[in-house]
């Protein structure tokens, strides 16, 4: 139990030294190009590899440069997280894109469409009196 309080304290410091990075420190403009924001930070049992996710607002070109500008910059950010959080080994740094945050929002739309559509006064086919339920069926 030590270990997994470990691992969740070290995925917090990450995300919170990457998101630094992101506002003031990688220095390549293709990241600036879509808004970016870490969602989450998987780290290993063993605290070797980090798996960084990151949220990007924007086109599909916009996405793609920063995602190819984070990958250029996975030296540099494992090079900082090295200096900034002091561990035996700094881990292995990869980002990867979530697009949970657009599917959520998709999801919610598709909702609101279907309640829109919906006519206000939708009645079932059946009376509520008109349903019998025989002692059988409680059974």
């Amino acid at each position: 139990m030590a270990t997994s309080r470990r691992v969740d304290r070290v995925a917090e410091l990450i995300k919170r030294e990457v998101s630094q990075m992101l506002l003031n420190g990688i220095k390549d403009d293709r990241v600036g190009v879509g808004m970016v924001s870490v969602t989450d930070v998987d780290v290993s049992g063993d605290l070797q590899h980090a798996k960084i996710y990151v949220s990007i607002y924007g086109s599909d070109d916009a996405r793609e440069q920063t995602m190819a500008g984070l990958k250029s910059a996975t030296g540099y950010v494992r090079r900082e997280l090295g200096q900034r959080i002091r561990l035996r080994r700094t881990p292995e740094v990869v980002f990867h894109e979530d697009r949970s945050i657009e599917r959520g929002t998709r999801v919610l739309s598709l909702i609101n469409r279907l309640n829109q559509d919906r006519p206000a006064n939708l009645e079932p086919d059946y009376k509520e009196d008109e349903i019998e339920i025989s002692a059988e069926d409680e059974a």
